[in-house]
């Protein structure tokens, strides 16, 4: 699987502390070994998000993000605390 990064994503990536950025590295590593590995409580998304899925990085932060029409790699489309739903 290849993962590919929405420039929404990286904009938002660069504005997080440096010690939530580590914790996102450790997440992915995780997700790219299972995506639905049970400490990332991944979960499809509903309403206007229902094409994407959503996984939690702490109890804070989330990474949404979809499947390429392929369905082998993932696009990470945003990252950042509930507001990234809205």
């Amino acid at each position: 699987m290849d993962i590919f990064f929405r420039p929404k994503f990286e904009k938002r990536f660069k504005k997080l502390s440096r010690e939530i950025q580590k914790l996102v590295e450790e997440r992915i590593k995780i997700f790219i070994n299972d995506p639905f590995d049970s400490r990332l409580k991944t979960h499809k998304l509903h309403g206007k998000f229902e094409e994407y899925f959503s996984f939690s990085i702490n109890n804070k932060y989330r990474i949404i993000f979809y499947y390429t029409e392929n369905d082998k790699d993932v696009k990470f489309y945003s990252i950042g605390t509930h507001d990234i739903y809205e």
